[in-house]
Order: structure tokens, then C-alpha cells, then sequence
């Protein structure tokens, strides 16, 4: 048995640790016979270091960063934790997986049930890293979703890389947009989500999370670290 640690950022909003523990719950109804345990790096508890330094003593722990890039978090805090322990392993984070794509479509369409006007472009809203390989993953979302809507699409950070999203849709609007619409690639609420929702776009779509889809994001990765030992 290998237990499955779902790590998250952590946040003080209440409904942002609601759409968490309901993603964590669509994740235990997939995976009924794995132990699944929650643990956060930042603002609520419990943290990682103490989660996996419990699990690990019991058992085999894979960590599924609930994160959608690899940043800070994931490459030092996450890291940090599991390679203190030699029977503990982590999975990439969630976003570049396609199903993640799907679901900002999904997002985007319930923000814009009027459909696509001409004129429109949409802002890939992301939380920023000053960890480059973050910044890829969000570039590949990024093309993969201007495969998926028949209008221009830029990158906005809402901290630590540039440009800000405010600035991509100021840019957007100088460049002619008639609207501009902000694609929260963020999880759930919290306080990347409230920037993008102060970003100055005419729409915001909804965080990610909680969705089925995600939870089998989660459910892909740890399968793809348990079949490689």
C-alpha cells in the first residue's frame, strides 16, 4: 500500500479551502482503496514536512502536488520534504495535463454564454514563479488552449514573472480588444484568484477546482510515479 499525500498551497479563503477538501473527496471516490491524506506548504495546516514525516514512517508516500506549475513550491518546499525521506516520491504538478486545458474551456464557455464575439482575447491568468520551468508550463497551457477558442490569447502573472495581468489586458484593450477576458489558471479561490479578479478584465472565468477531471489529473500522476518503481 502506498499512500497518496495531495499537496495544495494552502489559503485562508473558505471557499477556496472548500473547492480543496471537495477535489481531495472527488480524489478518494476514485481511488477508494489508497490512503489519502491532505497537506498544505503555506498558511493552513497541516504542512508537508509534518504530514510526510508521519505517513512515511507508516508507510510508501507519493506526493501529487495540487499546483499547477512547477515553482517554488514544488521544486524546493515539496522537494525539500520528500527527499529527507527515502520512501517518498513526488509527481509533477497538475497543469500541463490536457484534462486541465479541457476544463478551462469549460470555464471559459460557462463566463461567455453568449459565446465569442469578434474582437475578443483572452488573458491566461497564472500565478506567476520566478522559476522558469513554471513559466513553460504556463506557456504550454497557453498553447494548448489557443488551439481550443477562435480568438488571440496572451500570458498574465499575478505576481513574480512578468508581464502582471493587469498589464496584458491594458495591452490587450491598447491593441483593440473589445473585450477582454481573464482565463483563471488558479485552483480555487484565494488571493491569486482576487487578483485576477482586480485585474480590470470585463470577464473573469472561475478558478479550476473542484472537478472531476482534476481529480483524475491527481489520480494520473500518482499512478504514473507508483508504475515506475
Amino acid at each position: 500500500m502506498t499512500t497518496l499525500v495531495a499537496c495544495s498551497h494552502g489559503t485562508a479563503d473558505p471557499s477556496g479551502q472548500a473547492s480543496i477538501r471537495a477535489l481531495i473527496s472527488e480524489v478518494r471516490v476514485l481511488l477508494p482503496h489508497t490512503k489519502i491524506v491532505a497537506a498544505v506548504v503555506d498558511v493552513e495546516q497541516p504542512q508537508i514536512d509534518e504530514v510526510i514525516a508521519r505517513e512515511s514512517a507508516l508507510d510508501d508516500v507519493i506526493v501529487v502536488p495540487l499546483l499547477l506549475s512547477v515553482g517554488y513550491h514544488t521544486a524546493v518546499d515539496i522537494s525539500r520534504a520528500v527527499h529527507a525521506h527515502a520512501n517518498v516520491r513526488q509527481t509533477a504538478p497538475l497543469g500541463t495535463h490536457p484534462l486541465i486545458t479541457d476544463v478551462l474551456v469549460d470555464r471559459l464557455s460557462v463566463a461567455l454564454p453568449g459565446g465569442w464575439l469578434p474582437g475578443d482575447h483572452v488573458v491566461l491568468a497564472a500565478a506567476g514563479s520566478s522559476n522558469t520551468a513554471a513559466l513553460d508550463d504556463v506557456e504550454c497551457v497557453a498553447a494548448q488552449l489557443r488551439d481550443r477558442i477562435p480568438v488571440p490569447l496572451t500570458v498574465g502573472y499575478a505576481s513574480a514573472s512578468i508581464p502582471r495581468i493587469t498589464d496584458a489586458v491594458a495591452l490587450a484593450r491598447v491593441n483593440g480588444a473589445c473585450r477582454v477576458i481573464a482565463a483563471s489558471h488558479v485552483l480555487a479561490p484565494g488571493f491569486f484568484a482576487g487578483l485576477v479578479s482586480d485585474s480590470g478584465a470585463d470577464i473573469v472565468s472561475a478558478p479550476l477546482a473542484p472537478d472531476l477531471r482534476i481529480a483524475r489529473v491527481v489520480v494520473d500522476r500518482f499512478h504514473s510515479v507508483l508504475a515506475s518503481v
